[in-house]
């Protein structure tokens, strides 16, 4: 009965009212007047920065989890072998996912920062010309994603969970069999490891579509609303413009397109994820 109270109160009835609102225009310091489609209508034809917001998440998501993937995957790979000092690495690469929020946010700021940051200090030591980072329209996007390689720690440890859950019988099998390095990794490793790397897909695509804390405080949409993602315009919309049914109405867009593309995910799974002797 208190989680369902709790459930109630905080997610069911907020979502039900979030859905009237959408289709109503609050101000918030009037009452709501009932517009019907009407903010649906506004966001698909006369809304360019909802266009632009949608375009820089996609953007975002779909080079940063792939890039996210990739790194989590090739460390997990990495501190599964047998080294010295193991335990070590492995700590080093999952603390930095513990900071979160706001703090890593200033901290990259400052690295990023074009006059003193230590990124542009350390290419100079090259000969290098640094880059303005988060004050260039070409480079503030890459920048963010380059940023959020920051957390794979956490997906490290998935994966090398998945590696450890690999039988070693698989490897001394394909040894015999004259398998090399490669071999092992393209027909037992990557197979064997699907259901990880799906698990993390699916997380991180529903995690990066919602990102909001770094680019509402490193570069608040800028410059010129190249950084300027979904969820950033959503808060601009109901805490900054008090158009709160607006707001309402590109949240419900937002969790109709997260809904699509994970029905897709799921759908595109059967081709290609690995379950206990059976390609899905």
């Amino acid at each position: 009965m208190p989680w369902m109270i709790g459930f109630i109160c905080f997610s069911a009835i907020p979502i039900v009212a979030s859905l009237v609102l959408s289709a109503a225009d609050w101000p918030m310091l009037q009452p709501p007047t009932w517009v019907g489609f009407g903010n649906y209508a506004e966001i698909f034809g006369r809304d360019p920065l909802f266009r632009k917001s949608l375009v820089n998440t996609v953007y975002y998501v779909f080079i940063s989890v792939p890039a996210g993937i990739v790194v989590a995957l090739a460390l997990g790979i990495l501190l599964n072998q047998k080294v010295i000092a193991r335990p070590f690495f492995r700590t080093c690469f999952y603390v930095p996912s513990l900071v979160t929020g706001v703090s890593v946010a200033v901290l990259w700021s400052w690295l990023l920062n074009p006059q003193f940051g230590l990124i542009n200090h350390f290419l100079s030591l090259f000969g290098i010309q640094g880059a303005e980072w988060l004050y260039n329209t070409k480079t503030a996007m890459p920048a963010m994603i380059v940023m959020s390689l920051w957390g794979v720690g956490g997906s490290m440890v998935i994966y090398l969970a998945g590696l450890q859950g690999i039988p070693e019988q698989y490897y001394e099998a394909a040894e015999i069999d004259g398998a090399g390095t490669w071999k092992k990794f393209q027909h037992i490793t990557v197979p064997m490891i699907t259901p990880t790397i799906f698990f993390t897909l699916v997380m991180g695509v529903i995690g990066s579509f919602q990102t909001f804390t770094q680019f509402f405080v490193m570069t608040n949409g800028g410059p010129a609303n190249a950084t300027l993602t979904y969820v950033l315009y959503l808060y601009r919309n109901a805490f900054e413009y008090f158009r709160m049914g607006y707001a309402a109405a590109l949240a419900w867009l937002l969790f109709i397109i997260i809904l699509i593309v994970t029905i897709l995910q799921f759908w595109g799974a059967g081709h290609w994820v690995y379950y206990e002797g059976e390609l899905r």
